[in-house]
């Protein structure tokens, strides 16, 4: 069946590449465009779309109104487009709050003549939007929680340094808590990391699927919901328990182990190597680096997300001792990543989100 897309932009340019972009593939079809959110709003009702791609910045109705609208009186799966900038990182969050589903980042700015160069991510994200679960969106919540927060401290990222001549001496191993999830992931993690206690017996590594510019802002919405420390990780951050570090977008994120005055430790690395399956930073990428280094002390969880990323990286945590919960079918917005856990039997667990952290204690 084909997928009716209005696309929703200011730009007339814009308007017309995007149509373009998506008419390419005989699976879609622009029913319609819009050039403000008021005139999106009216077509939504009239229409019915499959799937909306909506700009930010309009006149008239914003996309933030626009949204909102949409969502409370006509359901329908919407893409956000927003530019690359912090004013972007900060409306596409807002956006989660409101209901959409994804968000595709402009390559630069609000009139992106070269927007051709992420064509296939708007296709891909249209067709997945076009089978996601509106029922199981999330809506993020902005609270702050009265319970003061850990500090960071400056220990948490120190020089590193291999010339110690002293006997080497290992850190005790600890637990990690490894976490995956991609399309409705930002939703996901807000209700399952504030939900984490403040005495959690393990460190927190995130990977969601998000360009740069994005993943601080995430940090920091989460960080104000929950006990434990939430952060954007930086190069050299040393692994900690009671600490969650979420990968910075376009890099990927991994864990080596260093020498600091005689002893063996874990940290941070973080590169720029070429995109696995498409995306950057990559869950595999981080699990392949985990699973010699702490083996049967991996949790690895993957959640909402299209695509298959994740599967290759608990195989290899499996093999190593580690294990794995997936998120419930039931619950996903996206079934994807967690289907490829559970069709290749790798879940020790399967259950809808609003247990997984309480899974995650039970497994910890």
């Amino acid at each position: 069946m084909t997928i009716r897309v209005l696309v929703v932009d200011d730009s007339a340019l814009m308007r017309k590449i995007i149509s373009d972009i998506l008419n390419s593939d005989p699976d879609i079809e622009v029913i319609d465009t819009a050039r403000n959110g008021q005139m999106a709003v009216e077509k939504v009702e009239r229409l019915r779309p499959d799937v909306v791609t909506l700009d930010h910045e309009m006149p008239v109705l914003e996309g933030l109104g626009a949204l909102g609208y949409i969502m409370s009186e006509c359901p329908t799966p919407v893409i956000m487009l927003t530019a690359a900038d912090e004013r972007g990182a900060e409306l596409t969050l807002n956006a989660f709050e409101y209901g959409a589903l994804d968000f595709i980042q402009k390559p630069s700015g609000t009139i992106s003549r070269d927007i051709e160069l992420i064509a296939e991510e708007i296709r891909a994200k249209v067709k997945a939007a076009a089978k996601a679960q509106l029922k199981n969106l999330h809506f993020m919540e902005e609270h702050v929680k009265s319970s003061e927060k850990g500090k960071i401290h400056a220990e948490n990222t120190l020089p590193i340094s291999n010339t110690s001549k002293a006997t080497p001496r290992r850190i005790m191993t600890k637990k990690i808590l490894a976490i995956g999830t991609s399309t409705g992931g930002p939703r996901a993690l807000e209700k399952v990391i504030p939900k984490l206690p403040r005495d959690l017996k393990a460190a927190v590594l995130v990977v969601q699927h998000m360009p740069a510019g994005f993943t601080a802002s995430l940090a920091q919405r989460l960080k104000v919901q929950s006990e434990l420390e939430v952060r954007e990780a930086k190069d050299g951050d040393l692994i900690r328990e009671g600490v969650v570090l979420i990968a910075p977008g376009d890099y990927h994120m991994e864990v080596v182990q260093k020498m600091i005055d005689g002893k063996t430790v874990e940290v941070i690395a973080l590169n720029k190597e070429p995109r696995e399956l498409g995306v950057r930073p990559c869950v595999n990428v981080l699990f392949r680096t985990l699973a010699p280094i702490y083996g049967s002390n991996i949790l690895s969880v993957i959640m909402t997300g299209m695509g298959m990323d994740g599967a290759e990286g608990v195989e290899r945590i499996k093999n190593a001792g580690g294990k794995a919960i997936a998120e419930d079918e039931r619950s996903c917005v996206v079934y994807g990543m967690p289907k490829a856990i559970v069709d290749r039997g790798l879940a020790d667990r399967v259950v809808p989100l609003e247990m997984i952290a309480t899974a995650i204690q039970q497994l910890i």
